[in-house]
């Protein structure tokens, strides 16, 4: 499950090319009044296990919050790569914020998605809070397809010390046991490669795995953007949360635009652009 990087891409093209600004400095001074980029942070034995992380100027580990970009990719491919679009944008309109635009495992035959990458979204966040990087504990996540599944699954299901503060999935899953996929036999095929548990053998294992079960009442403010034409996440996915976090009482905002799996138009692209800067403004 991959967008098509129209989100943020589009408006690199359209505003300012940025990506010329990122670069390369692995031996980071200590002097944290300039900006500064680390690339291929490791947190874990895996070469996948990696992250870069964008440090602006003049950090501080009590009001820098940062932004955790999960890439998509069905939970079998995709690259941080991926992301570097948005690394840009964010740069650009949220120059305060850090970034760090990560890599997770990848499943593969026997090498499970579950729950090897949401412990590696757990080991991200723990390094970031226990190095020295002159940030805060105050995460946000923007993920998509399958890094938006990932992202809201960790703020809705492991976020114990309440160091997630807001999430944004860009079409990502939200609820595993929705008929849509679980009358498709391919879903529930996907479904055992991706677990190796058999869907009608526990259903309640993928109610866990669904972002849509772990919603709570303490949940983070959520914004959500689906495409109404998606070949891969039916529209009740967003929908669907969306009623279920007012029936909750947390704040969310769900945008629905004509179009597939992040195939938007430009005036929709455009829109989901301002909407999430003025989310994280306002929320985060």
């Amino acid at each position: 499950m991959k967008t098509n990087n129209l989100f943020f891409g589009l408006l690199l093209f359209l505003i300012i090319p940025l990506h010329s600004c990122s670069k390369s400095d692995e031996n980071v001074e200590e002097d944290l009044t300039v900006a500064k980029t680390m690339l291929n942070v490791s947190y874990g034995s895996n070469a996948q296990q990696v992250f870069d992380l964008y440090l602006p100027a003049n950090s501080n580990s009590s009001s820098t919050k940062t932004l955790i970009l999960v890439h998509g990719g069905g939970w079998v491919e995709g690259d941080k790569t991926d992301m570097n679009y948005a690394v840009d944008i964010v740069k650009q309109f949220l120059p305060e914020y850090a970034i760090a635009n990560v890599n997770y495992r990848l499943a593969s035959a026997g090498n499970y998605a579950f729950p090897m990458q949401i412990d590696d979204i757990d080991a991200i966040v723990q390094k970031l809070k226990n190095e020295n990087y002159g940030i805060s504990d105050d995460f946000g996540f923007i993920g998509t397809s399958a890094g938006g599944h990932l992202s809201m699954l960790y703020s809705y299901g492991y976020n114990s010390n309440n160091d997630i503060k807001m999430v944004c999935s860009i079409v990502g899953p939200t609820n595993f046991t929705d008929p849509n996929y679980t009358n498709n036999q391919a879903w529930l095929d996907l479904y055992f490669n991706l677990t190796g548990v058999n869907y009608a053998d526990n259903p309640t294992y993928y109610e866990q795995l669904s972002p849509l079960f772990r919603a709570t009442t303490s949940s983070v403010p959520t914004i959500l953007f689906y495409g109404n034409a998606d070949p891969l996440i039916p529209t009740s996915q967003g929908v669907d949360l969306h009623a279920k976090l007012d029936q909750l009482g947390v704040y969310n905002e769900f945008n629905l635009y004509n179009g597939g799996h992040g195939d938007w138009s430009q005036t929709d692209t455009l829109d989901a652009y301002t909407k999430l800067i003025a989310f994280i403004q306002n929320k985060f």
